[in-house]
């Protein structure tokens, strides 16, 4: 990179170059390197969350339901509601709630552990397993039309990378951790 160049990135149109040329102009002493992967990653983030969304509301769940309900339909067993926080990074109180609103909606079954009736065994009912199948498929065409506009070769590429990334993160922040979805 030459010094005209600027900082890898900065020339792009999207949002996180325009601030990376406003911290250059602020505090050219910065590498704001960890920005430009960083602020990217966060910003993808946030706009998959949004429009992920939408497909998830039109069945009636929201994100972090439906990621107990994948988390149920993929490891298709019961599970302890302290699993269930486990494999989908959150909190008991969240999971909680959680399980609430879709025992209400009859989408998941609670038992009491017959040995230790403070243990609940969490498992999804015929109607939740149908809607997690039902759901699934339109939310992979749907991500798979967000992801369209990589060429196959880039997306592999960049899932790779962020394997890589994950990996390390996972390494340095606690160990590894389950999948969300």
């Amino acid at each position: 990179m030459t010094p005209q160049d600027g900082p890898a990135g900065a020339g792009r149109g999207d949002t996180v170059a325009s601030v990376v040329r406003q911290w250059h102009r602020t505090r050219p002493d910065l590498d704001t390197g960890p920005i430009e992967i960083v602020g990217r990653i966060t910003r993808c983030a946030a706009l998959l969350q949004q429009t992920e969304d939408a497909p998830l509301r039109r069945a009636g769940l929201s994100r972090a339901e439906y990621d107990v309900l994948c988390a149920l339909r993929r490891m298709d067993r019961e599970l302890t509601p302290g699993d269930l926080a486990r494999e989908t990074f959150s909190s008991g109180a969240a999971v909680t709630k959680r399980l609430k609103r879709l025992t209400e909606a009859g989408l998941v079954a609670r038992r009491v552990d017959t040995r230790d009736r403070r243990v609940a065994h969490v498992s999804l009912t015929e109607e939740g397993r149908a809607h997690v199948d039902a759901v699934l498929p339109a939310q992979l065409a749907f991500e798979r039309g967000v992801l369209g506009g990589l060429a196959e070769s880039d997306a592999q590429e960049l899932g790779q990378r962020l394997a890589e990334l994950l990996q390390l993160l996972e390494g340095s922040l606690g160990g590894p951790r389950p999948a969300a979805f």
